[in-house]
């Protein structure tokens, strides 16, 4: 380990093999820090972080401070991040509450500086969050989605995987899986078939789940109605099951086609 004197870290800190804290970061007890990961100056490691291997929290950061929620009495709780995460300056990560007990950020993420993840918020693998984005509490956001910068999600929101979504966005709807969004008020803007294919999508799925978002958007159904038609029209396939579900879990209510 390589631990700057002027650093504050806690006896009762378990940290894992070649570790880099620079100085002026504080440690508190209860914390996990996992192998070769990298804590840049004055970060803030706060009681009950539990840090993968070979992530990287840089300069300002504060990770597992307690929630900005009334109702929290100080109950014990988690701020976990996955492996090979790299958290930007002055980003905050809150630990969560009774509600669920643990904020988890996923496997691989970057979230960029001034990003803001509220208690009991649930992440991913390999999402990424430019500049200044801020979830509410208990915002669940998939694997692989792109939310750009200055973005701001209303809490209980959800956002599917493989989603992108325009910086600035004011985001107070569910966002279902594999589609772009964006525009005021927040509007479904067509699917993501740039990212999918680079994230090795076929021509053959991407067409499957345009297809699904054509009678969910197009078809002049209602909600219900759509989905009904989907099941039994388009053929049963991972992305396709994806979005039904996703649809049929909304307690918000999915983001409508725009104008």
């Amino acid at each position: 380990m390589n631990i700057s004197p002027l650093a504050c870290v806690s006896n009762n800190a378990m940290i894992g093999k070649d570790v880099t804290i620079g100085p002026f970061v504080t440690i508190d007890e209860n914390v996990v820090i996992g192998d070769g990961t990298i804590i840049d100056s004055n970060a803030t490691i706060h009681s009950g972080a539990r840090i993968g291997n070979n992530c990287h929290i840089h300069s300002g950061a504060v990770v597992s401070d307690i929630p900005q929620d009334l109702k929290f009495k100080g109950e014990d709780s988690l701020a976990i991040i996955g492996d090979g995460t790299s958290v930007r300056e002055f980003v905050t990560i809150h630990r969560g509450t009774a509600s669920k007990g643990q904020t988890v950020i996923g496997n691989n993420c970057l979230i960029m500086a001034y990003c803001h993840v509220a208690h009991d918020c649930e992440l991913g693998n390999n999402v990424i969050m430019s500049n200044q984005v801020q979830l509410a509490g208990e915002v669940v956001v998939g694997d692989h989605a792109v939310l750009g910068g200055g973005a701001l999600v209303h809490q209980f929101t959800r956002i599917g995987k493989h989603v992108m979504l325009q910086g600035g966005s004011l985001v107070n709807k569910d966002l279902p899986p594999y589609i772009m969004a964006g525009r005021y008020p927040i509007s479904y803007e067509g699917v993501n078939s740039v990212g999918l294919h680079r994230r090795g999508f076929s021509e053959d799925q991407i067409y499957k789940i345009q297809q699904v978002y054509r009678t969910l958007y197009l078809s002049q159904l209602n909600i219900s109605e759509a989905l009904a038609k989907i099941v039994a029209e388009i053929p049963q396939s991972p992305e396709r099951d994806d979005i039904v579900e996703f649809v049929k879990g909304s307690k918000r209510g999915i983001v409508r086609m725009g104008i």
